[in-house]
């Protein structure tokens, strides 16, 4: 079309991609998970590879780990660990056995219920381990694992309050952590102080709540008033994001300071809700697709993927969080992104 400028269409082996999926999958099920996040946002990553490709095979071996995991009952549970319930909602969809969410409305009575919360209902964030406590804190990755939830499982049973509860977290997390200048995403805020601690932009906080906006667009009629809500803040974040990636496809760990190190599962999933935006990206996610492959290996490990990492000091204890080793939120991440490239595939707009 003359005088207007096309954005390019993606490129990309859709065979491979496919490959590089079997191995990541298969190399995730050769990690050892607890009843916690690193295998909730793992196994997230395993539904979304299955909803992209319908290989049984792969729920097949979460269902046997879900399964195995059950007979022993719940664990504590935290807001971090509620993240398990995504896996849940799959099996439930899929196989229709009624253990899965029964158990996944056991974790969505907790939130409702038991989770401690501030300030106008929001979550604080809890982990599964009693030496940890953060006070009147929010964390960015809440939204992920305990939000997003709470909105699957509200609008699976037709629960609005379990869907509003979600919403509510999506709006508090938006006004503690969305800074206004750069429309970029804290990793955390401090209720009590009043600030947000070490004041980092940290890539996988931003892909956290990229990923979760993204997907609650999905879920949330454009008819609620929520829906522009969110979508007004996605779309801000994004177009600083996209501002701020490295050539290689990438984003750096402290997206705002080229110095730091790039870091894959952030960057994939920043790339997962820049693709859910249609062609408006594609330059931008042809860089990701093609970075991220990179950091692939043979044996389906994603490396440069920052272990986990709390709300730090300051920007140099981000800078100095390990990437050596291979980590079930890379795996859960790039995984999710991959599905996303496939599904671009089938539709293209």
């Amino acid at each position: 079309m003359k005088g207007a400028a096309a954005m390019p269409a993606l490129v990309f082996d859709e065979q491979y991609i496919g490959q590089v999926m079997d191995k990541v999958v298969e190399r995730t099920f050769r990690m050892d998970f607890s009843w916690d996040w690193p295998g909730g946002v793992a196994f997230y990553g395993v539904c979304e590879a299955y909803e992209a490709t319908g290989k049984m095979e792969y729920l097949e071996q979460l269902k046997t780990w879900v399964d195995e995991n059950m007979e022993d009952g719940l664990p504590k549970l935290s807001v971090n660990g509620v993240s398990i319930g995504h896996s849940l909602l799959t099996l439930y969809n899929v196989y229709g056995d009624e253990r899965y969410i029964e158990t996944a409305k056991e974790m969505a009575e907790y939130l409702t219920h038991d989770a401690v919360r501030f300030g106008e209902g929001i979550f604080q964030h809890t982990v599964n381990s009693e030496a940890y406590n953060f006070p009147e804190q929010a964390w960015v990755d809440t939204m992920f694992m305990a939000g997003y939830f709470l909105l699957r499982i509200g609008a699976l049973l037709g629960r609005d309050d379990y869907f509003e509860d979600g919403l509510r977290q999506y709006h508090g997390h938006e006004n503690c952590l969305q800074d206004p200048v750069t429309n970029l995403y804290y990793h955390g805020w401090d209720n009590i102080a009043g600030n947000h601690m070490s004041g980092v932009f940290w890539c996988r906080g931003n892909a956290w709540a990229a990923l979760t906006m993204a997907r609650a667009l999905e879920l949330v009629p454009v008819t609620h008033p929520s829906f522009m809500i969110i979508e007004g803040s996605l779309r801000d974040q994004l177009s600083s994001l996209v501002r701020l990636q490295h050539e290689s496809g990438l984003w750096h760990t402290i997206t705002t300071d080229p110095q730091s190190p790039l870091e894959t599962s952030g960057s994939a999933g920043i790339a997962t809700a820049l693709l859910t935006k249609g062609r408006i990206y594609n330059k931008y996610t042809q860089k990701s697709i093609d970075g991220i492959l990179t950091k692939i290996t043979e044996d389906g490990t994603v490396t440069g993927v920052s272990a986990g990492t709390a709300v730090m000091k300051n920007a140099a204890g981000y800078i100095g969080v390990p990437d050596k080793r291979i980590q079930g939120w890379g795996q859960g991440l790039t995984l999710a992104f991959l599905a996303e490239v496939l599904k671009v595939k089938n539709n293209p707009y």
